[in-house]
């Protein structure tokens, strides 16, 4: 190869190609913002630049694949109450739960989203995270729909990371549209998502599949509407109750279920056929203080690539910890430390339709990387509270 514009030496490199893909004592060459070269430290090539990694290993930039972390307000004074004994018909009745969250966002500019999400969006870069995505569903109407997503856009802009939108339009219901579900599913499919792929703001789209959300019938118009518009789906599914959610967007070929605790036999079998990521929420599921997990043991037997993420929201997850989250699946849901560290690059990748680009050390993909004071692998997943990220690369560039 031609002389690289940096190479990374005198390190361990974490390739997560086959399992961890353990390569010591390594070294790692960059050229136009891409791995050109991974190997024995001994055989690097010739670079413009060189940085001595002092021992340390490189994993790819971490990804977290399922985010609501542009939003306005704060819902701390719910999770107080509840602690104290109220329930959430309490807390809804005195006009608290996710409406809240949707009021104070709708009275928000795209400025004020931005400087508010600021803080939490950089608590996860200095944690290794090179790449996110982020949600919209607190407008719940096309306007503040739109200023969500150009939040989510210039934050990735601002602070060099990529970020993937995603369109969650189907949240909740809005009180302007109380009882008439179908009609709020009429304006999200013909004028919200039509205006808001016309401006370039959506990646891909989201529903709610529950009882306090939509029903299969409504998410699958949603999903139609998308796929006419060419646009990827994913979706919240059985986190509360079974509704099939699962099996219906594999049949869309779908990125991503996530969530997942009341995930059924036949939906792990349609994820499986349909190469659909299983993307795991500790964080919520630890929140809410939730007794009945995933089907892990169902999903790895099956082959379902299993992620993991923060899913970093004011109401039921305020999390901007992706190495916490890690450990949690490990702890609460018995992940093994290659399946948490494999969830949060590739198979994170992967539901985001990304795995061509990062996920993974490997010639040709982004040089997004992260560099770690560690001793193994294992142990991004195993400390709590403790952050021992060194240095985040990305497209090559420190």
């Amino acid at each position: 190869m031609s002389e690289a514009d940096l190479l990374f030496t005198n390190a361990h490199l974490a390739t997560m190609v086959g399992g961890y893909g353990e390569l010591r004592d390594a070294a790692l060459a960059v050229k136009d913002g891409r791995i050109a070269w991974i190997g024995p430290r001994a055989d690097a090539p010739p670079a413009a630049r060189a940085h001595d990694c002092g021992g340390a290993w490189i994993t790819p930039g971490l990804v977290d694949c399922h985010t609501h972390i542009v939003h306005a307000g704060n819902r701390s004074n719910e999770w107080e109450a509840r602690l104290n004994g109220a329930t959430y018909e309490d807390i809804a009745r005195q006009g608290g739960g996710i409406m809240s969250t949707v009021r104070a966002t709708r009275e928000a500019s795209v400025d004020a989203l931005v400087a508010e999400s600021l803080p939490r969006v950089r608590a996860m870069l200095r944690e290794g995270v090179t790449t996110l995505e982020i949600k919209s569903g607190y407008g719940l109407e096309l306007e503040a729909e739109a200023r969500m997503l150009l939040a989510a856009r210039r934050i990735g802009e601002q602070l060099g990371v990529r970020v993937r939108t995603t369109f969650l339009g189907a949240h909740a219901l809005p009180p302007e549209f109380a009882g008439r579900a179908d009609d709020y599913v009429t304006e999200v499919c013909e004028r919200m998502l039509p205006r808001l792929a016309e401006q370039g703001l959506v990646d891909a789209v989201d529903a709610f599949c529950e009882r306090i959300g939509f029903s299969n019938a409504q998410t699958e118009r949603i999903f139609a509407a998308a796929r006419a518009l060419g646009l990827p789906v994913k979706l919240h599914a059985e986190q509360l109750s079974d509704q099939q959610g699962a099996a219906l967007v594999a049949r869309y070929k779908g990125l991503s279920a996530d969530h997942l605790e009341y995930l059924s036999p036949e939906g792990v079998a349609a994820m499986a056929a349909a190469g659909t990521v299983a993307v795991l929420l500790p964080g919520a599921y630890y929140f809410l203080r939730e007794t009945t997990p995933p089907p892990v043991a169902a999903l790895r037997e099956a082959g379902v690539p299993m992620a993991v993420s923060t899913d970093c929201n004011p109401g039921t997850s305020p999390m901007t910890s992706l190495l916490l989250a890690m450990n949690m699946a490990c702890t609460l849901w018995r992940l093994t430390p290659q399946e948490a560290l494999l969830g949060a690059t590739l198979h994170a990748a992967r539901a985001l339709g990304l795995q061509d680009q990062i996920g993974t050390l490997e010639v040709g993909k982004q040089a997004d990387l992260a560099l770690w004071h560690i001793a193994r692998p294992a142990d991004l997943a195993y400390a709590i509270g403790f952050n021992p990220c060194k240095a985040v690369v990305k497209a090559g560039m420190l």
